[in-house]
């Protein structure tokens, strides 16, 4: 009887954890880290320190990594910035990956004006930039997404750090003027959000994988965001 009981808290644990946070997957570690280099991030080896957080952080962590969009809604600069509040909210199970962006930028920020070492929150910025190009990471997480996800995030991961120039030459300027900046950075979002989302639900009709071609063009719109980022940080020229 004793051993039944063990095994039914295993089982339900385990259905626990498939349930609630397989859903955090994102890009794998060489894809983030290749994202802070092509934007010039001078720490970029600490890219993956979101992914690693969520070893002992658990939900605290989870879900500042994507956003499931059950609604299937337009992403607009108004929901961005509706869920900066909501930045390590443990009970928000959808998910919201485009406040925790802004968010940890506002940590950063709080953390240099009281005089303490603020770069980590840089770095936790630097990965959520970089699953904002991940298009399963806009999906609602169904049938589809939970089967090819993990495919998806790996699909350059062992070639990418070889490949920098593949990002680069699908970079492009973004502006963030300092004045407007929560502003202009909720638009920002907003539009890599939707571009992402688009084809997410590509892959899903036509029933098929993220191609390598696709992974480059993406990974370009996350490395353009945060080398504009970076930039207004005085971070890179």
């Amino acid at each position: 009887m004793k051993n039944l009981r063990i095994k039914l808290i295993v089982f339900l644990l385990i259905l626990f954890i498939i349930t609630n946070l397989s859903t955090a997957f994102g890009w794998h570690d060489e894809t983030h880290l290749a994202i802070a280099k092509a934007a010039g991030y001078n720490k970029w080896y600490n890219a993956v320190g979101a992914d690693i957080t969520k070893t002992k952080a658990g939900s605290i962590e989870f879900y500042n990594h994507y956003f499931n969009n059950n609604n299937d809604i337009e992403v607009t600069p108004e929901m961005v910035l509706s869920q900066i509040n909501k930045y390590n909210d443990r009970a928000d199970k959808e998910g919201h990956l485009y406040g925790a962006i802004i968010a940890s930028l506002r940590e950063y920020k709080k953390t240099a004006e009281a005089g303490r070492y603020p770069e980590y929150h840089i770095a936790f910025c630097a990965h959520y930039v970089g699953d904002l190009s991940q298009p399963l990471h806009h999906i609602p997480y169904d049938a589809f997404n939970r089967t090819h996800h993990v495919i998806n995030d790996g699909v350059v991961e062992n070639e990418v750090l070889k490949n920098i120039a593949l990002i680069e030459k699908n970079m492009y300027p973004i502006n963030l003027r300092p004045y407007l900046f929560e502003e202009d950075l909720s638009r920002e979002i907003a539009r890599i959000a939707n571009l992402s989302r688009m084809l997410g639900h590509k892959l899903k009709t036509e029933n098929r994988d993220i191609t390598k071609e696709e992974a480059y063009l993406q990974l370009g719109h996350s490395a353009s965001l945060l080398m504009a980022i970076l930039k207004y940080l005085g971070k890179i020229d």
